[in-house]
């Protein structure tokens, strides 16, 4: 790991460098919002912001992929059979991702790379991106609380390079030879002098600015089937609001749910897959017509139970969250995964009694 010092003038004369070489993203305001996308000729990525209303998980997990096509022609030689489409896995570099949507992109790899199974689409977008973070000097939210759910405003585990804004430039951390590649290309070679006791105190300022809190520390010994069963307690206090509208799951930078559909137009067709969300009433509905998460405090308790309970059982590497705080923002009835979280921490089913805290 190496740091280096770029002035901004020099940060902005690097971007059109790296256009030879990859094809670059970043957050752009938009209206109202800022939301990352493919960044056109000469566009530079607004390093201004806060944080983006969507996360940049669609960049390496678009929200509506060809994974094949076909033909039904009988006179074709390739008829009925699934062909992989082509697909453009040329280098890509994102500028200016936060360190939490980093990092949610290693939760979701655990389900996408397994020892039995790989998801080729997903692995594939992710080895042809370079992630170059940007820091948060401050909390971007009051809902944000990153630092209690396994990421933090400078984490830097899951970036190739880590930008510090320090006034007239940025302080960059070089952490992979993917990091080293581009910063190389970009021509950002000048060596920085005491970077690691600056970006270390922006650090602890910045954590110590958090106001909120989750407690994850019981959630792998409480008993599975106890809390399931916690109906009265939290699962019916929490849906009673609900109107299963999805934003949470789409929102989220680690929900990995979809759907497979096949799209048929005269003798040719394709099979797409579509994020799709827990939350929907006919997510679970089967072929005969059952569907066992029917009422939607079933889908609330699969929620929060497959993000705070079963990938914590599953992985013992934390939470299926890294505290971005999307859902608690843009929830328009106020359900809040922090309160369920420490609901589901000092859960007793003995008292039924539920501590929370903020």
């Amino acid at each position: 790991m190496k740091a280096i010092k770029i002035a901004k003038t020099e940060f902005k004369a690097g971007l059109d460098k790296l256009e030879s070489a990859y094809r670059l993203y970043g957050p752009v305001k938009e209206k109202q919002y800022y939301t990352f996308k493919a960044l056109d000729k000469g566009e530079k990525p607004d390093l201004d912001y806060t944080n983006t209303r969507m996360s940049a998980k669609s960049l390496i997990y678009p929200q509506a992929e060809v994974t094949f096509e076909y033909s039904l022609d009988k006179n074709d030689d390739d008829y009925a059979i699934l062909k992989e489409p082509a697909k453009d896995y040329a280098p890509r570099a994102v500028i200016g991702i936060r360190p939490c949507d980093a990092d949610a992109f290693a939760v979701v790899r655990r389900n996408f790379e397994t020892p039995e199974y790989q998801d080729p689409y997903w692995l594939s977008n992710m080895d042809a991106t370079t992630l170059v973070g940007l820091a948060c000097n401050t909390p971007p939210s009051a809902t944000c609380f990153c630092t209690s759910a396994g990421s933090g405003p400078f984490n830097d585990k899951n970036l190739d390079v880590l930008l510090v804004d320090n006034g007239d430039h940025f302080l960059a951390r070089v952490l992979t030879e993917k990091g080293e590649n581009l910063t190389r290309t970009a021509g950002w070679t000048t060596a920085a002098e005491n970077a690691d006791v600056v970006i270390e105190s922006g650090k602890a300022a910045s954590e110590a600015a958090f106001s909120t809190t989750v407690h994850t520390e019981r959630l792998k010994d409480q008993s599975l089937i106890g809390l399931y069963e916690a109906e009265a307690a939290i699962w019916e206090k929490e849906a009673f609001a609900c109107i299963n509208c999805g934003t949470c799951t789409y929102a989220c930078p680690t929900c990995w749910c979809f759907d497979v559909q096949d799209e048929t137009y005269g003798k040719s067709g394709v099979r797409i897959r579509n994020w799709d969300s827990c939350m929907f009433p006919l997510f679970t509905i089967h072929a005969s017509g059952h569907n066992p998460r029917g009422q939607k405090v079933s889908r609330i308790r699969q929620r929060f139970m497959h993000k705070l309970k079963y990938y914590v059982d599953k992985y013992d590497k934390g939470i299926q969250c890294t505290g971005c705080g999307r859902c608690v923002r843009l929830c328009p009835v106020n359900i809040d995964i922090r309160r369920v979280c420490n609901q589901m921490n000092s859960y007793n089913p003995e008292s039924c009694s539920c501590e929370v805290t903020s």
